[in-house]
């Protein structure tokens, strides 16, 4: 969740828009030309066409297979998802090369190996009770999947891009996937702590039909497990095998106490398990276009929002006017009566404040200027690939729902903006007078990425030993490496290379020989208590929207108001400009004049507040189980708080940097 990148071509071939391929049978589709999907008409504007910018229904012919996806199986207590073949479940259909869902690199990043299901469907064609295959699991594989089941994961399917859901009209409720199984709890001392097996799936699919199309349009698609204790006939089940508790008087296979399917073995003895399913077709007047909006069943609405825009603006419009009433109206008087002096060689007699350090305040930093410079120019480099992901997600160019094209998108914007860190730090470096240009180009293009990488194969490992889903393989490790070496580290250089040829920032006074000596200064302009003060208002922003921003990336929750995430972006840079001015002015007029990496650390703090914040939402919104699903929650919630500080702390540095060459350019000094 925090690098981003992708040439945005890319982003269309991602698995959720590839999830159409039909092995056989033919297809009538309403096909849109790129001009049509540009320019369509406003009243055709839905939810789909935010969710899923330029894909067209599709319609199907009766009869025709219809393939269902299986995605992978996941819990909000554990964050650490399987691939669904993984588990002791029936294989799936063989499929060629060309039937594969294709997988981009944020796809594989977060564990998306979309496989065809064993399951198989016919459109508008009902099934009754069909056994598929039986499984015989091991105590290892039974010992397993009680602990999954205890940790409540679910399996996530698809069908025409349709995820699976488990909903009930009557009690008001809407879930993606379907639980592997169950507990025992209410069910009596008896049952105490047993774990029972869902191995039966009854699917329900909606579909919509209209005289103006040829076929059906799918609207719907959801399951109601069923865990039942089949009983297999002497010799095993075969392809013609009929299953007495398949013939149900009602034709459906209901939940019956009696007959739950226990996940225990005896003592040298497998756990014979048959999965089954059955299939009904219902026919529904909701539209194509309106079939997502039962997804966002308990999503906050869009009046939430604004008024986290409305809280963030009133932050915004204080500091705004902090400044316009003070900073303005006291600058204006120090600087009319400071150039209304006869002279000023006169041991400066009668001034105070911010006005005595005009020789010392672009003295360059005395810590680590090159770690400055680099700090600066890789926050300016997250900031232009969070923008651009953005304004790709609102123009249409960018899928939300499609898998993995948003972390793709950000991953390959991140690289690609990678000359823009090479200039912005190597013109600071140059105002610096430093001479390692080589030193700081190299480290501009290795450091953030590098200290990532190494966070994700340190996660990587332990992921790979708990064969997790979202453990990458060796390729995909050499494919980032040399995404990182062949194009972001090249551009790095080529951004510097512009930075160290243009001209040296001009700043509008002379720097003295010796340093001026730094008096006492108040307690709110020093270090760590600036830091603390500085990073509350720009994090107080945007804390409203990292709500919804944390439940999509942690609780499985549709984000798709990208607009309102493009103006808290705006917001959180404004106010980091804002404060870091207002305390720079605060620390000069102590006269401090060393303000450069103040002026980062004030606003970059809020990095602190965001992995803060992510810490209460880890005790409060999260019930994580083990050590291993807390370690890769603290891991990705480290990295998002560091970008998020780097991009704070470059935004008030340059602001900083820009206001200390305004109001001493508007100083008469020799």
């Amino acid at each position: 969740m925090i690098l981003y990148v992708t040439t945005l071509i890319l982003c269309y071939a991602d698995a959720g828009t590839s999830a159409r391929q039909v092995p056989d049978g033919k297809r009538h589709r309403k096909r849109r030309t790129k001009v049509g999907r540009l320019f369509r008409k406003k009243q055709d504007t839905s939810l789909a066409s935010v969710l899923f910018p330029g894909v067209a229904p599709e319609e199907y012919s009766p009869g025709e297979n219809l393939p269902v996806w299986v995605e992978m199986v996941e819990s909000k207590k554990t964050q650490v998802p399987f691939h669904y073949y993984a588990l002791p479940v029936c294989p799936g259909p063989p499929v060629g090369r060309t039937q594969r869902m294709r997988k981009n690199l944020g796809a594989k990043l977060q564990g998306y190996n979309i496989k065809p299901s064993p399951y198989e469907v016919k459109v508008l064609f009902p099934r009754g009770c069909q056994p598929i295959c039986q499984v015989n699991m091991s105590a290892k594989h039974v010992k397993w999947m009680r602990k999954l089941v205890e940790r409540h994961y679910r399996v996530h399917m698809s069908i025409d891009s349709l995820p699976v859901l488990m909903r009930s009209p009557q009690m008001n409720y809407a879930v993606r996937g379907y639980p592997l199984g169950f507990g025992s709890t209410g069910m009596g001392d008896s049952h105490l702590n047993e774990q029972y097996l869902y191995n039966h799936l009854r699917f329900t699919i909606h579909y919509h039909e209209d005289p103006d199309i040829e076929g059906v349009r799918i609207v719907g698609f959801d399951v109601l497990p069923v865990s039942i204790r089949h009983q297999i006939p002497e010799g095993g089940l075969k392809s013609d095998t009929t299953l007495s508790t398949c013939n149900a008087e009602n034709g459906k296979v209901l939940n019956d106490p009696k007959s739950y399917l226990q996940l225990a073995t005896e003592e040298g003895r497998d756990l014979a398990v048959v999965y089954s399913y059955e299939l009904e077709w219902v026919q529904s007047p909701i539209q194509w276009a309106d079939r997502w909006d039962i997804y966002l069943h308990g999503v906050p609405d869009d009046e939430v929002h604004y008024f986290a825009i409305i809280n963030s603006l009133m932050i915004v419009i204080f500091l705004t006017g902090a400044i316009a009433t003070v900073m303005l109206r006291v600058l204006k008087k120090d600087i009319s009566s400071y150039n209304d002096m006869a002279t000023i060689e006169d041991g400066e007699e009668g001034v105070t404040g911010w006005k005595l350090v005009h020789g010392d305040v672009f003295r360059a930093p005395t810590f680590d200027p090159m770690l400055l410079c680099v700090a600066v120019g890789t926050g300016a480099q997250i900031g232009v690939a969070t923008v651009l992901t953005i304004i790709c997600a609102l123009v249409g160019i960018l899928n939300p729902m499609a898998k993995g094209s948003s972390l793709t998108s950000i991953i390959l914007l991140y690289v690609l903006s990678g000359s823009v860190a090479g200039y912005v730090s190597s013109r600071l470096y140059k105002l610096f007078e430093a001479k390692a240009w080589k030193q700081n180009t190299m480290l501009t293009a290795a450091a953030f990425p590098g200290l990532l990488v190494v966070m994700f194969i340190c996660l990587n490992i332990f992921l790979s030993a708990a064969k997790a889903a979202t453990a990458v393989s060796f390729f995909t490790i050499v494919g980032i490496f040399l995404l990182w070496v062949g194009v972001s580290t090249p551009l790095v250089f080529v951004g510097s290379y512009f930075g160290f040829r243009a001209d040296k920032i001009e700043v509008p006074t002379k720097t003295n020989q010796i340093a001026r000596f730094i008096p006492e200064v108040p307690w709110y302009t020093k270090q760590p208590c600036s830091m603390v003060l500085g990073g509350i208002l720009p994090f107080g922003s945007v804390c409203i929207e990292m709500f919804f921003i944390m439940g999509a990336l942690w609780l499985h929750q549709i984000y798709y108001v990208v607009g309102f995430l493009l103006v808290v972006v705006a917001i959180l840079a404004v106010s980091c400009a804002e404060v870091a001015v207002i305390m720079c002015y605060s620390q000069l007029s102590a006269e401090d004049h060393q303000w450069w990496w103040s002026s980062f650390l004030n606003t970059g703090s809020a990095g602190i507040y965001t992995f803060l914040y992510s810490l209460w939402f880890l005790s409060t919104k999260l019930n994580l189980v083990g050590v291993l699903p807390t370690m890769v929650y603290l891991t990705y919630m480290t990295m998002f708080s560091l970008a998020v500080g780097l991009f704070c702390g470059s935004v008030g540095f340059m602001a900083s940097l820009k206001f200390n060459r305004v109001i001493y350019g508007a100083l008469k000094v020799d």
